[in-house]
């Protein structure tokens, strides 16, 4: 494995410029590089893959610790407000991984092919929102080859598509499976759960009932509940409460408005309330937390 995991390791060094999260020519794909640890980062996670070479990286979500690193595959399954951190890095040995966005019509096709007699468990119960395991030899050579398309684009058309669907058919088969086909399996928790998500991200500066969002989500107010904190950590409210939060942090950042109208913006009428929800999140107050982010030149991305 320590062989597979330098090659991807050196074709993700060869075809990213620095430090950054990188965008490729292989749809989907961004090659991740940092060359030292950083501050926790704040960060909604979108359905993705994540195979790391080399260094490691801590994330929270909600009350949940993961810690993964060189030789794991790291699973996204919903969209997940989280804070994560590179734990270790060096200009020598930095923290590198590929981040590949999941497709869902892919994932449902290959979902497909590979039948249910070939996938064992619940195909329709919720897992939690995100996973990690060890990757096979397999998962990392598939990745390295993805990466080394960069190097030859003309081949990216025809065959980023043919290893695109092998990666997550190797994934499938191994221990995220359960959390991968939940995403695109019909009628699963996780599908519901999702529902429910995507309507509070698409109204999050709106107050909602619970019975209001469990009816958008097809279930009962308490189903829905106990379903979105197993794949959240999190309840509604405190979901929407990170997005909020988040959200604001951003406008701030972005020097979009100030912290009061931001406040305003993402649905919060006190202003007091405000302030203390951000600080108790993001550790100070507004104007201290951004400009303590200027200072770093800390990025508003997650990989």
């Amino acid at each position: 494995m320590q062989n597979v995991l330098a090659e991807l390791a050196r074709s993700i060094v060869q075809f990213s410029d620095g430090d950054g999260v990188h965008a490729t020519a292989v749809p989907r794909m961004t090659l991740v590089r940092t060359s030292q640890p950083t501050l926790p980062l704040h960060a909604v996670q979108n359905p993705t893959i994540c195979i790391i070479a080399q260094g490691s990286k801590q994330v929270l979500l909600g009350d949940r610790q993961f810690q993964y690193g060189a030789g794991n595959s790291f699973v996204v399954s919903v969209d997940v407000p989280v804070i994560g951190q590179v734990m270790v890095a060096s200009p020598e040995e930095p923290y590198l991984c590929i981040r590949l966005d999941l497709d869902l019509t892919l994932l449902g096709s290959v979902l497909l092919d590979v039948g249910p007699e070939l996938l064992g468990g619940d195909a329709y119960g919720a897992t939690e929102g995100l996973t990690v395991a060890d990757a096979t030899v397999e998962i990392v050579e598939t990745a390295t080859r993805m990466v080394r398309l960069l190097g030859s684009p003309e081949d990216i058309r025809v065959l980023a598509p043919l290893l695109e669907r092998e990666l997550l058919y190797r994934l499938l088969r191994g221990p995220q499976a359960a959390a991968l086909r939940q995403i695109a399996w019909g009628g699963s928790r996780m599908q519901q759960v999702n529902r429910a998500i995507g309507w509070i991200r698409r109204n999050f500066d709106q107050p909602f009932s619970m019975d209001a969002l469990a009816e958008e989500a097809r279930m009962s107010a308490s189903a829905l509940h106990q379903h979105f904190k197993t794949v959240t950590a999190m309840s509604p409210l405190q979901y929407q409460k990170q997005l909020r939060l988040q959200e604001a942090r951003r406008l701030i950042l972005t020097k979009t408005c100030d912290a009061a109208t931001a406040g305003h913006n993402v649905g919060y009428d006190s202003p007091s309330q405000f302030s203390r929800e951000y600080a108790r999140m993001f550790g100070a107050p507004p104007l201290r937390d951004i400009a303590r982010l200027r200072e770093s030149g800390a990025m508003l991305t997650e990989a």
